[in-house]
């Protein structure tokens, strides 16, 4: 085991109502480090009555605090606090989040600036912010009066934790509301660092709170709390559907983001190389641990042989071993039970595709979480691993031969969240973009987020968009509110001797 780093404590307690608290049951789990499986640290178990006390803070703090109520100048002061507070733990959170979820340490060191990247544009943003007015000279105008919501209640996943947790407290804060995180339960450290982060920026108590646990326990409390008037989730297809499904009864407001199994579609004329670096990337980065990861390639059968031949011997160069090591590209997955996951999905494949490289475990790596770059290659439509979401560093690569099969078969999932097309034909590019049923598309490119632009899927990849004023729109109320400049002209009903005009039939309406 590598040395656990000094950001760890030995216990981490939930947080709200500006203390640190227990579990109202005294429960505590275990956290697992990858590379050996072993527990390093406790955190303490919520549910339902820690969920209450946490909720019932962030209520107070809403209905009674300073925080909905501040100018959004002044909201965003602290938001830039909080983005400088983050930035300068850098080194710090990305041993924290290396060790705690596998994340090999050359790919967590960006994680913090990402994160406080994310309170900048959004503070930026609330100050910017235009809400729309519509006249009527002289009868009417009408304007959009935006409040926030309420409770957001925040739960995450366990891949990049810290930054994706930004990406959803960031829009919540600036916005007014206040807020209960629900980090996921593989990857529960890196979330205790907010606490300190947000005490120094100086949010007021009860603005942030977060309940650590599970899902079935902490998360579904959350999502079936009737106070908690928003959830923000991110997770798989099958928990979203159980979000979806419990936030029903008290008409929560929902976005989700859920899996993908994005296709990265390269025609023969694309640059080569560059598709090349691109794939390699999409998929294996983050020890395939990625929503977005281009899973399945599709290539055109005029560059099929030799693209994936360059794949696998590139495959084959990648560099597996322990998270800490600066040299490392793919280190241990999350946790022994995704582990399970992603090796059974590896024997399926065996059975269903040519399995081109990889496929076992590195012979360097006896213990842990470590599983080789695998390249499946002449995988059928209908083979479960073309389908279904691996969530690791395994691959499906399948030929096409003309631009209406490549479309089909991009289409043919559950998912749509990203897309990725090459081509150097601009017109092929832009109209197979608009064919394919994803919520976003890269041409020429792999995933590069611009914040300003909607993120989220269609199909079984998600409900609702959230990125630039996407995100205020979430979490805030737009009221339209109509003031009379003019007379009044109301159908006089019970009254007599009152013309058509009355009756409402006559005169423009706007």
């Amino acid at each position: 085991m590598a040395t656990k780093p000094a950001g760890i404590p030995d216990g981490i307690q939930h947080y709200y109502g500006g203390a640190l608290h227990d579990s109202v049951s005294g429960g505590v789990f275990d956290v697992l480090e990858p590379t050996t499986n072993e527990p390093y640290v406790t955190a303490a178990a919520g549910d339902k009555a820690d969920i209450d006390r946490a909720v019932a803070a962030a209520k107070h703090a809403f209905d009674h605090g300073p925080w909905p109520r501040m100018l959004p100048r002044e909201r965003a002061t602290i938001l830039y606090r909080i983005a400088d507070e983050v930035a300068k733990i850098n080194d710090e959170l990305a041993a924290v989040e290396s060790y705690d979820s596998g994340l090999p340490i050359r790919q967590a060191k960006g994680q913090a600036n990402r994160a406080a990247e994310n309170f900048r544009f959004f503070a930026d943003l609330i100050v910017a912010q235009v809400d729309q007015a519509f006249k009527m000279p002289g009868r009417q105008i009408n304007y959009v009066n935006r409040k926030p919501l309420g409770v957001a209640g925040l739960i995450t996943p366990w891949n990049t934790p810290f930054m994706q947790e930004s990406w959803k407290l960031a829009p919540a804060l600036a916005s007014g509301c206040t807020v209960v995180l629900k980090p996921a339960e593989f990857t529960p450290v890196s979330a205790n660092l907010w606490v300190d982060i947000m005490e120094r920026a100086g949010v007021p108590d009860g603005v942030f709170n977060i309940v650590y646990g599970y899902g079935a326990t902490a998360g579904d409390a959350l999502v079936k709390h009737p106070d908690a008037t928003l959830i923000s989730f991110t997770g798989s297809l099958a928990t979203g559907k159980t979000v979806y499904a419990n936030g029903a009864s008290n008409m929560k407001h929902l976005s989700l983001e859920l899996g993908g199994k994005s296709p990265a579609i390269i025609f023969d004329d694309a640059d080569f190389d560059k598709a090349l670096d691109s794939t390699l990337f999409g998929v294996f980065s983050l020890n395939g641990e990625r929503c977005t990861a281009s899973s399945r390639i599709l290539v055109q059968r005029t560059i099929y042989d030799r693209f994936v031949a360059a794949y696998a011997e590139r495959a084959e160069k990648i560099v597996v071993g322990p998270p800490s090591d600066p040299v490392t590209e793919i280190a241990a997955l999350v946790h022994p039970e995704h582990y399970d996951k992603v090796t059974s999905y590896i024997e399926i494949g065996k059975q269903e595709a040519r399995l081109v490289t990889g496929g076992g475990r590195p012979s360097h790596l006896p213990v842990g979480n470590y599983v080789e770059p695998t390249v499946f290659a002449d995988v059928a439509p209908d083979a479960r691993i073309f389908q279904e979401e691996i969530f690791g560093p395994v691959v499906a690569i399948t030929p096409f031969d003309t631009e209406d099969e490549a479309i089909a078969l991009a289409n043919d999932v559950e998912y749509g969240l990203a897309a990725y097309v090459w081509t150097s034909d601009v017109a092929r590019a832009h109209n197979v973009a608009g064919a394919i049923e994803s919520g976003m598309v890269w041409i020429n490119s792999h995933n590069v987020r611009d914040l300003r632009t909607p993120f989220g899927g269609v199909k079984g990849s998600g409900l609702g968009h959230e990125g630039g004023y996407r995100s205020l729109d979430f979490y805030s109320v737009q009221q339209s509110i109509h003031v009379t400049l003019g007379d009044v002209h109301t159908t006089r009903f019970g009254a007599t001797g009152y013309s058509e005009n009355d009756l409402g039939l006559g005169g423009p309406s706007a």
